[in-house]
């Protein structure tokens, strides 16, 4: 099965997953140097699903983010290719937004998932700890999910020793 998709096509799958009545999860991030903190949390998010999607950042809302001049290191085919490669992720999709939001009203998954460092049930839109999507997953019936992370592994960090 083809694991990249675009909107279009990632919308038509989702409906294939869920006549199948099969449980879609979604999730997102850079994944821009995958490390053992990346895998880690991608297992444990497929393990509440059947189906999990990944929202990957584009390009160029990755240097929107200002994570630093250079990022991404690696440019968005190359790291949607790398997360293709894991059992866990069953699909990818590029959003070119600041937020997955339109990406998660479209699909409507039926589990958002975020890292520990995001809470579950925070409200406040402007907390940092908030998840983008997580009113809109919860207002279709969803549920919203913190996974706890791996201490020690970020890739800011793993940049940061490469620069020595």
């Amino acid at each position: 099965m083809l694991k990249l998709h675009d909107l279009e096509s990632i919308r038509e799958q989702v409906a294939i997953w869920k006549e199948e009545e099969l449980t879609v999860g979604f999730t997102n991030g850079v994944f821009d140097i995958l490390h053992v903190g990346h895998v880690n949390y991608l297992v444990e998010a497929a393990a509440h699903v059947d189906c999990l999607i990944i929202g990957l950042n584009s390009d160029e809302s990755v240097k929107r983010l200002n994570k630093g001049p250079k990022r991404p290191l690696n440019p968005e085919l190359a790291r949607g290719l790398v997360l293709a490669g894991l059992e866990a992720v069953s699909a990818i999709c590029l959003f070119g937004e600041d937020t997955p939001l339109s990406l998660i009203e479209e699909i409507a998954p039926d589990v958002l998932m975020k890292g520990g460092d995001y809470d579950a049930d925070c409200t406040d839109t402007d907390d940092p700890k908030y998840i983008v999507g997580s009113q809109e997953v919860k207002a279709n019936g969803g549920a919203v999910i913190s996974i706890p992370l791996v201490e020690g592994f970020s890739t800011t960090s793993l940049v940061n020793k490469l620069k020595g």
